[in-house]
């Protein structure tokens, strides 16, 4: 379960604001249950659980996999990049002891794996097709995000955002991490990371009110 990606376009009663709250508190209640569960799969897997290990690779694949599509900008390398992620991890369990969440510990090794990329292309990266750069994110974008609908994209959206910024959404609004453990993967202060996912909703919001003006244009050509 996501929390709202943008601003309601109207002020709240007091009493939607309360069942927001309230479903805001679930949604970290049920996220802090499950990184506790991925946690323990993680230490048992450690100690040689097969069990442990399958379900810590498939409870964070998804995860894994949204975040370096949108950190790399090259959906046809999102299935390597993943796979080298989880290689790396399962290779360094042994030095994993629960500090951090097995969430953030993960996914901070998913950044490594698309700096490591970067690192290692050519001065010419081969390009990706526009068609299958829309089927990957049909794949990796969740769905039912308010305010995005009649086909308005949130990954071109996201696209055309900066890149620090575009991370610090992804990572806060769409992967549920708290803005603490986002900073920390950023290697940056939770005020930078509030702020950029801040201007990143502003410039997400006139984006979409851009595209809903271009709406009744498009149909009269």
């Amino acid at each position: 379960m996501i929390s709202p990606a943008l601003p309601a376009s109207r002020a709240k009663s007091p009493r939607e604001a309360r069942t927001n709250e309230e479903r805001e508190a679930r949604t970290r209640d049920e996220r802090a249950s499950a990184d506790e569960s991925i946690t323990a799969w993680a230490l048992a897997a450690r100690a040689g659980d097969p069990e442990a290990v399958e379900n810590f690779v498939r409870a964070l694949h998804r995860d894994v996999r949204t975040y370096v599509t949108f950190l790399s900008a090259d959906p046809q390398a999102a299935d390597d990049l993943a796979q080298d992620t989880f290689l790396r991890a399962l290779g360094s369990l042994h030095r994993f002891e629960g500090r951090s969440s097995a969430r953030t510990w993960l996914l901070s090794i998913a950044r490594r794996a698309v700096i490591d990329s970067f690192r290692h292309a050519s001065a010419r990266p081969r390009l990706s097709d526009t068609d299958d750069w829309q089927t990957a994110v049909e794949c990796a974008q969740p769905r039912g995000l308010p305010g995005f609908d009649d086909g308005v994209a949130l990954t071109e959206l996201l696209d055309a955002l900066p890149d620090e910024r575009r991370e610090a959404f992804v990572l806060t609004q769409l992967l549920g991490l708290p803005y603490a453990e986002a900073a920390a993967l950023s290697d940056c202060p939770i005020g930078t990371v509030r702020s950029r996912v801040a201007r990143a909703r502003s410039s997400l919001v006139r984006s979409l009110h851009d595209a809903e003006r271009a709406e009744p244009v498009a149909a009269a050509a």
